[in-house]
C-alpha cells in the first residue's frame, strides 16, 4: 500500500538527510510494516512539489505516552 502524506519542510529535510528515521502519525490508514509512504513537502496550505518515498520497517503502537490511535513508524528511504 502506498500512502500519500503531507510533511512540513523542517521534517522533510531531516528525513532526506537521514537524520530522522521515524514518523509519528494518527493511525487513520491502518499502517502496516512494508507500506510505502510518499512524503510530500507541504507549506502554507500547498505542496512544494518535493517528495520522497520511504518504507515502513516497524510500527510502535499503544506505547505509554502515545495518544490513542497514534503510532510511531520507523522508516527507511527507498
Amino acid at each position: 500500500m502506498v500512502h500519500g502524506l503531507k510533511i512540513a519542510p523542517n521534517y522533510f529535510e531531516k528525513v532526506v538527510s537521514k537524520e530522522r528515521s521515524f514518523e509519528v502519525r494518527y493511525n487513520d490508514r491502518d499502517f502496516k510494516v512494508g507500506d510505502i509512504l510518499k512524503l510530500m513537502e507541504y507549506v502554507d496550505g500547498s505542496y512544494t512539489g518535493q517528495s520522497i518515498y520511504v518504507k515502513v520497517t516497524y510500527i510502535l503502537r499503544e506505547f505509554e505516552g502515545l495518544q490513542p490511535n497514534f503510532v510511531v513508524l520507523s522508516i527507511e528511504l527507498i
